[in-house]
C-alpha cells in the first residue's frame, strides 16, 4: 500500500513538473498590449501653489556664465558649474553674488528662454557678496522678481530657491527657513548680518539665485552652503532681502558700497569670551578717525588694561562686532551714531561720526 501510494506522488509530481515548465515556456514576459493609465484626482494645493512659484518666477531667473581673466576656459565657480541671478528690474539690470563674477573677464547670461546675451558689470559689494550686472541690450526681459521683506521672516515657514545647480538650469528646491540672524564671513573680511538659514537644497552653481517665500517674494539671495563634501547637506546661506534691497540701489547709482565706519580695531569674540566682556572691546583707534576725536580709548599696551567697550548703539545692545557694524550699516556713512562705552565700570554716551572707511 505504502509502496503503490508513494509511485503515484511521484508520478503526480512528474505530471505538474512538466505542466508547470509548459506553461513557463509558453508564457509571455509582457503583456502584448500597454496597460490602461490609472487617472489621478486633482493636484493639492500645496502642489498648485509651488508650481504657480516656479512657473511665476522661473522665466526671471539666469544662468551666469563669467570667464575670468586668469582663466578664461573656467567658469567662475568651477569646471562645469556656474552661478545664477534674477532681473531686479525692468531697465536690465540683474543680481547676483560677488564672488560668481569677481575677477572675471567677461560675463554672459542665459534666460530659461535659451537665450544668451552679454552683460557688463555694474557694481560689486564684496562686504555683502552682492553684485549688479546690466544686459547690454535691453530686450524684452521676463517681469523683475517680486520683493518681499525678511524683517518678518519666521523659523519653520516655507523656502524655495530657483538657480542652475552644477550647471542644471531652472531647478527648484524647496525646504523651510531653518534659522535666522546668522553671521556669514565674506572674502572682504568682514561678516553679514543676519543672515537666512535654510534646508532647501543649494548647490554650487545656485549661488546668486533668489530664495522666495510661499507668495514667491524674494526673501534672500543664496549665497553660500556649509558641506565637508562641497554639496547639499541642508545648510544653505542667503542674504536678507532687506539688505539686498539696501545695497544693490546703491550699486545702481555708484557702482559701489559705502563701508560704514568709525576707526576702531576690535578685539575678537574669543578674546571678549574669556575676559567675560559682553560688548565690543576697543583694542585701538585708527589716527585721525571719528572714534579718536571722540576721546574713545582702546588698550594701554604698556599695562594691558582694557580701555573702552562698546556696549550700545543708539539704545541697542552690542554684544558682538557684528552687531555694531550691522547698527553703522544701518545709521550710514555721513550721519552720526550715539555710543555707549564702558571704561572700567563707568559707563558714558558719546556721538560718534560715522564715516566711510574705505574713502577716509
Amino acid at each position: 500500500m505504502d509502496r503503490r501510494f508513494g509511485l503515484a506522488a511521484a508520478a503526480l509530481a512528474a505530471v505538474l513538473l512538466v505542466w508547470t515548465a509548459t506553461k513557463v515556456q509558453y508564457a509571455p514576459w509582457t503583456s502584448p498590449v500597454a496597460r490602461a493609465v490609472e487617472q489621478r484626482g486633482p493636484l493639492s494645493d500645496t502642489e498648485k501653489a509651488t508650481i504657480e512659484i516656479f512657473e511665476r518666477v522661473s522665466p526671471s531667473v539666469v544662468q551666469v556664465a563669467a570667464r575670468s581673466a586668469a582663466n578664461p576656459l573656467m567658469e567662475a565657480e568651477g569646471p562645469g558649474a556656474s552661478g545664477t541671478g534674477f532681473v531686479w528690474d525692468r531697465e536690465g539690470h540683474l543680481v547676483t553674488n560677488n564672488h560668481v563674477v569677481e575677477n572675471a573677464r567677461e560675463v554672459a547670461v542665459r534666460f530659461a528662454s535659451g537665450e544668451v546675451a552679454q552683460v557688463d558689470l555694474v557694481g560689486v559689494a564684496p562686504n555683502y557678496d552682492l553684485a549688479v550686472l546690466r544686459i547690454r541690450s535691453v530686450r524684452q526681459l521676463p517681469a523683475p522678481v517680486a520683493l518681499g521683506s525678511s524683517s518678518d521672516l519666521k523659523v519653520g515657514q516655507s523656502a524655495f530657491a530657483i538657480g542652475n545647480p552644477f550647471g542644471l538650469d531652472q531647478s527648484m528646491t524647496s525646504g523651510i527657513i531653518s534659522a535666522l540672524k546668522r553671521r556669514l564671513p565674506t572674502n572682504a573680511g568682514r561678516e553679514i548680518a543676519n543672515v537666512i538659514q535654510t534646508d532647501a537644497a543649494i548647490n554650487p552653481g545656485n549661488s546668486g539665485g533668489p530664495l522666495l517665500d510661499s507668495a514667491g517674494r524674494l526673501i534672500g539671495v543664496t549665497t553660500a552652503i556649509i558641506s565637508p563634501s562641497g554639496s547639499n547637506a541642508g545648510i544653505g546661506f542667503a542674504v536678507p532681502a532687506d539688505v539686498v534691497n539696501r545695497i544693490v540701489p546703491e550699486l545702481i547709482r555708484n557702482g559701489r558700497v559705502p563701508t560704514p565706519g568709525i576707526g576702531i580695531v576690535a578685539a575678537s569674540e574669543d578674546v571678549s569670551t574669556r575676559l567675560g566682556v559682553e560688548g565690543v572691546i576697543v583694542v585701538r583707534t585708527t589716527a585721525g578717525s571719528p572714534a579718536e576725536r571722540a576721546g574713545i580709548r582702546g588698550v594701554n599696551l604698556s599695562s594691558g588694561a582694557l580701555g573702552d567697550v562698546i556696549t550700545e548703539a543708539d539704545g541697542k545692545p552690542v554684544r558682538r562686532l557684528s552687531d555694531l557694524t550691522d547698527a553703522l550699516e544701518q545709521v550710514g556713512a555721513g550721519r552720526t551714531v550715539k555710543l555707549t562705552v564702558k571704561r572700567g565700570s563707568d559707563p558714558r554716551e558719546v556721538t560718534v561720526d560715522v564715516v566711510d572707511i574705505d574713502r577716509s
